[in-house]
């Protein structure tokens, strides 16, 4: 007689991808509320009601847990990107939604995700994450040129939009976003877009 196999998974795994993402979540709370220099393992698993051990079990580094929020930021502009082109808008429609509501109620956790991602000219583990805005506004651009500088400038005024409704507390309206982002692309040279 062959005994019943014992599941794999008896529940352990999910509880603790349940608890590893209310560590992350708990991160970027505590980002938003008292910036980078307020993340410690004490103080996430404070925010997420967990021992600080569970912290530093499941992050081992501080780096660790800066890089798992910034890839979870990462992965919900993605999706939410995905969602805008999917309900029938273009790319460049979604990016521009997207500044305008980080310039508005999105505002603090824009401005933890903007502290994470500056924070990667001083922790390398961060830089390859980073980045991902700004392959998502490429790559946004490129569907409408292939010339190279065009689509570095629809970048760099994209960072420029957010990093000014940042400093001065200002939201833009999407409107607004999406006229200088086309305004951008329509400016290529002949032929090249």
């Amino acid at each position: 007689m062959n005994p019943t196999p014992i599941p794999l998974d008896d529940g352990r795994r999910l509880r603790g991808e349940a608890r590893r993402r209310k560590l992350i979540a708990a991160t970027l709370a505590v980002v938003e509320r008292d910036g980078v220099a307020g993340v410690t393992h004490r103080s996430v698993a404070k925010q997420a009601g967990v021992s600080a051990s569970s912290a530093i079990y499941y992050f081992a580094t501080l780096d660790d847990l800066l890089l798992a929020a910034l890839t979870a930021a990462a992965q919900a502009y993605a999706e939410q990107l995905e969602a805008l082109v999917a309900s029938g808008r273009d790319e460049i429609d979604g990016i521009a939604e997207m500044i305008a509501e980080a310039s508005g109620c999105g505002r603090q956790r824009a401005l933890a995700e903007r502290e994470l991602t500056l924070q990667a000219a001083r922790r390398p583990a961060l830089r390859p994450i980073a980045q991902h805005w700004r392959t998502l506004v490429a790559r946004a651009a490129g569907r409408h040129t292939s010339d190279p500088l065009t689509i570095q400038a629809v970048v760099a005024v994209a960072d420029g939009i957010c990093a000014k409704a940042l400093l001065e507390d200002e939201a833009v309206p999407a409107a607004a976003v999406n006229r200088l982002l086309r305004q951008v692309i329509g400016s290529a040279a002949p032929g090249t877009g």
